[in-house]
């Protein structure tokens, strides 16, 4: 329901910008992230400051949604997406140290591939055969990025791989979840138990941060936490579809970052290969919002 003054295409115009201002949020932590694993900070100690300033804008979520919007009936699984995030954000940072920032978000969109593989044996979905096609097309879009068996191979790049097996997971779960719990609730419980889970791995690496690097650390977090309550205003205002097409923009700010930071430039096998998996996760999704409409209309 539209809210007072406010039109559908209104809220269809805000949900979009705030996609588009996320994608541009999470590249800029992405970017930090990398800065800092370059000055040698284990992905250990970021992934923790990720969390830890995230309890600000998870503190803010609280106080908007209120405290009942914590009550949970399902605290193992919060505690399963928590280390899933955990893992998906070390390896991704891990990997972000050594390769080029847009080459690792090329890479990271194969999590929507991953998604549609893992639907039917974890969620029971069906997934017909043009969707299976989709995903082989989006796999193969994926090897000519990695290019295995060539001299520009990155051994790295794997870590950015199973960064997206895992957060794919990590997106299955939070589906089992969003049946019964908050967007609050799965926002705080993730980021208490993942910076409880992170401490004694950050105290082991741990580099002590000057002022600047502190400053960074703290960025991240922030601007995490905020992009993440902007996905949260486009998933509540867009239609499936859009946002996933939306989503891609990440591409083009990673790869703009990643001149202006590093001048660093994709080569064309790495475009070429971006271009087959971006079309194969946006045909996956116009295929998934088919299926889920013709499924409400036979109801």
């Amino acid at each position: 329901m539209a809210s007072i003054g406010q039109s559908s295409d209104d809220l269809k115009a805000r949900g979009a910008s705030s996609l588009l201002l996320a994608t541009l949020m999470f590249a800029i932590t992405d970017a930090a992230a990398k800065w800092l694993g370059g000055e040698g900070y284990h992905a250990s100690q970021i992934v923790f400051f990720r969390y830890l300033f995230g309890l600000i804008p998870m503190g803010i979520a609280i106080w908007y949604a209120g405290g009942v919007s914590l009550r949970t009936s399902k605290p193992v699984a919060h505690l399963v997406r928590a280390v899933l995030m955990c893992l998906t954000l070390l390896l991704f940072f891990w990997g972000l140290r050594y390769v080029k920032l847009g080459d690792a978000i090329a890479v990271a969109f194969t999590a929507p591939l991953f998604i549609t593989a893992l639907s039917m044996p974890i969620l029971g979905e069906r997934v017909g055969p043009h969707r299976w096609a989709a995903v082989a097309v989006g796999f193969l879009g994926m090897l000519v990025i990695l290019r295995p068996g060539f001299g520009s191979f990155q051994l790295e790049m794997l870590l950015i791989v199973a960064s997206a097996f895992l957060f794919a997971f990590a997106v299955l779960f939070t589906r089992r979840l969003t049946s019964t719990e908050t967007n609050t609730s799965i926002f705080t419980y993730t980021t208490i138990i993942a910076g409880v889970i992170m401490t004694p791995f950050a105290v082991a690496t741990w580099q002590p941060p000057n002022g600047f690097s502190m400053a960074i650390f703290l960025s991240i977090g922030l601007i995490g936490g905020t992009a993440h309550f902007l996905v949260i205003v486009a998933y509540r205002h867009l239609p499936a579809a859009v946002n996933a097409t939306l989503e891609y923009a990440a591409l083009i700010w990673a790869i703009i970052l990643g001149f202006l930071l590093w001048n660093e430039i994709p080569d064309r096998w790495v475009l070429i290969g971006a271009g087959i998996v971006v079309a194969a996760g946006i045909y996956i999704t116009h295929r998934e919002t088919r299926a889920s409409v013709k499924r409400r209309e036979a109801r």
